[in-house]
């Protein structure tokens, strides 16, 4: 008999809570249990991962030998087709599904990791367990490391649902998921460790976290090694690294690989720009896909190995059996196919194109090298390292490629030039890229995550949630004697000058005042405030975020700003102190602290019902009244309309009937939706009044 989605998922909780209970009359230390917990994770991320990676070559088989007996009327030529059905079938995924289709890849896990407490619903793993096996397994010239981590994080979170962790325990169990699958999949638990943080927690370490990554990227990575075998992913025979005297050739490779990996960051945006605000306009993405799905298929036609993830090309460019010619088509072909994939809405991830990418530039690299130099160093060093460089460069993950290709090579002679040149391959990116590929997509979503939760917090508090509206201005005409005597009766250490128009034109604070002071008698006739105000004034708006006030105040030695309105920037509203920013933040970070801790709850709390966090206070959730659906916060001021503060946000997605949840932490200016519901925190007097919410 059919149990909904609900009874199930409420069974599977009472069966976890029965277990935790029984493991707890053990009095098995938190430790312990933390550390069961891990390998659990780390076990069945590595059986999805196997799963993921026999399921890619499943669909390989029945694309290409079912594909040609179907179009066997083609000939060789019928594999010209099968790309575009692959994009055609991932199309329809995506038609049917467009909001669980856009949860796709590494972001998907950075956002839920760094603003829903590691919570991704289990139908967008299942989602984008099927869309990239199809995509890779079609002949779609991506790779598989994004969808692998988005799934070890997908069932890392869906555990951690079902035991019922807390948000910051299965924020970090999510991570070690997504190691984990990384781990599993390329057969490198070092390197799943350092991606996941790198990548997924952006380089924020802690202990505990870092424990939870070891041991469940090391039980993934023996789970695959189980069933998938231990041999490295790359043959090659043990390289000659030549003598120290050429490791400048290597530093120059590392240069010209971090502008190659900008040039393929910069050309993969001008794809996304083109496709989603001109292309996808005029033209429906099924005929988009499928376009590009028989462009790929042409290319195939005639080098085969641009088909698929790519090792069996990148062993061929490793043993040099490869043209220089073909090497020199593989990388172009690679280099523009594989944006045109993921952003016309193929399914995939850069990883393996990078390492394809670099593996054919260290190729053509050596043989310039050694061509023009009159040297004789063994090209499979260089290929390596440009592999390394360029994985590096592309992905901003250093530590993460120099693991990766050490441990998918089994081979530590060549860790020099590697390191070397992937520093400054990645050094080169950040100078003028300043961040991954992954992020700069999220950027263009509007998230800032790579600033980190304590810069999403400074985003939720606006200017005018903190200012004072006491201001001491002070015409710009004002002799000294009365500038110092307004200055002993005020409590303000800044004066504002205004001209003869009301408009700001200067500050005063007590530095200009001192010296004045001590040459007061010869002065007092001769000065008016012009003459000491300082003519550079830095204004904020009621609407500016304190993320953008304390940039402005580590820029500066003042301790506050004037306010001006947004509307119009003459007219003064007060002034914003450093102070109380701070204060502010440390009260908005510990309403934060208290969230993480009742998120759980705050999934199952009614509608009518108030959750108590404090004497006099609670938190209630109300849905969203239709006269706020597309207002954004600062639009509504709830905290100054209404006195109460919105937490959280819960959002409502229907795929494969089952009603996805998710809870997100929006910034000011997050607008809301109509099926939002808020969670808010508040007086209780206050909470009481939302009944009157229209």
């Amino acid at each position: 008999m059919y149990s909904p989605p609900k009874k199930q998922r409420a069974k599977f909780r009472a069966f976890f809570s029965r277990l935790q209970s029984k493991l707890n009359e053990f009095s098995m230390p938190e430790y312990t249990m933390f550390s069961v917990l891990a390998v659990i994770t780390g076990a069945l991320v590595g059986l999805a991962a196997v799963l993921f990676h026999e399921s890619i070559n499943l669909f390989e088989y029945i694309f290409f030998n079912y594909g040609k007996k179907v179009f066997f009327f083609l000939g060789g030529a019928a594999v010209i087709l099968i790309p575009a059905i692959g994009m055609i079938i991932q199309s329809i995924m995506i038609y049917f599904a467009p909001k669980t289709a856009k949860k796709r890849s590494v972001g998907e896990v950075i956002k839920a990791v760094a603003t829903r407490g590691g919570y991704i619903p289990f139908s967008t793993t299942v989602f984008h367990f099927f869309a990239p096996v199809i995509s890779m397994g079609s002949g779609g010239t991506v790779g598989p490391e994004g969808p692998a981590a988005q799934l070890g994080g997908g069932v890392a979170s869906k555990l951690g649902q079902m035991i019922g962790l807390s948000d910051s325990r299965r924020r970090m169990f999510t991570a070690a998921g997504a190691g984990a699958a990384i781990s599993a999949v390329f057969n490198t638990p070092l390197g799943g460790v350092f991606f996941a943080l790198e990548i997924i927690l952006l380089n924020d370490f802690q202990s505990a976290t870092f424990s939870a990554l070891i041991l469940a990227s090391v039980t993934a990575s023996a789970i695959s090694r189980i069933f998938l075998g231990n041999q490295p992913a790359f043959q090659f025979d043990i390289p000659e690294v030549g003598h120290y005297e050429h490791y400048y050739l290597f530093a120059i490779m590392g240069l010209l690989a971090g502008i190659v990996s900008i040039m393929y960051i910069n050309y993969s945006e001008s794809v996304s720009q083109l496709f989603n605000k001109k292309l996808l306009k005029i033209m429906p993405r099924w005929a988009l896909m499928s376009l590009i799905g028989i462009i790929v298929g042409i290319c195939g036609y005639f080098y085969s190995d641009i088909f698929g993830i790519g090792y069996p090309a990148i062993n061929k460019i490793l043993a040099s059996n490869i043209t220089w010619q073909v090497a020199a088509v593989l990388l172009v072909m690679k280099f523009i196919l594989v944006p045109l994939i993921l952003h016309s809405g193929g399914f995939g991830g850069v990883f393996a194109p990078s390492l394809f990418i670099g593996a054919a530039f260290g190729y053509l690299f050596s043989i310039v090298v050694n061509t023009f130099w009159g040297l004789n160093i063994d090209p499979t060093t260089f290929v390596l390292v440009s592999m390394g460089a360029v994985l590096g460069g592309i992905n901003s993950i250093p530590i993460s490629a120099i693991l990766i290709i050490f441990e998918m090579t089994k081979d530590y002679s060549f860790i020099l030039p590697l390191m070397l040149a992937v520093v400054i391959s990645t050094t080169v990116v950040q100078l003028v890229i300043k961040g991954s590929i992954h992020i700069k997509h999220l950027e263009q979503e509007g998230y800032r995550i790579s600033s980190g939760r304590e810069v999403n917090i400074l985003n939720s508090i606006l200017v005018s949630d903190v200012m004072t509206p006491d201001v001491t201005l002070i015409p710009a005409q004002t002799p000294l004697p009365k500038l110092i005597a307004q200055l002993l009766d005020s409590p303000h250490s800044v004066f504002y000058t205004i001209n003869s128009e009301n408009k700001l034109a200067g500050t005063i604070t007590e530095n200009e005042l001192r010296p004045i002071i001590t040459e007061y008698d010869s002065l007092r006739e001769m000065v008016v405030a012009s003459d000491i105000a300082r003519s550079e004034v830095i204004k904020v708006t009621d609407e500016d975020t304190l993320d953008h006030v304390f940039k402005l105040f580590g820029n500066s030695q003042l301790d506050q700003f004037p306010v001006v309105s947004v509307s119009d920037s003459n007219k003064i509203l007060g002034t914003i102190r450093r102070q109380n920013a701070i204060t502010a933040y440390n009260r908005a970070s510990l309403k934060y602290n208290i969230t993480d801790g009742l998120a759980s709850e705050l999934r199952s709390i009614e509608k009518t019902s108030l959750s108590k966090v404090a004497e006099g206070y609670s938190i209630i959730e109300k849905k969203a009244p239709q006269s706020f659906v597309g207002k954004t916060l600062v639009e509504l001021k709830l905290r100054n309309t209404y006195g109460l503060e919105v937490l959280m946000i819960k959002n409502k997605n229907t795929f494969l009937n089952e009603v996805e949840e998710e809870i997100i932490i929006p910034d000011a200016h997050y607008k809301i939706k109509p099926d939002d519901t808020l969670i808010l925190f508040g007086a209780d007097e206050k909470i009481i009044l939302i009944d009157n919410w229209n």
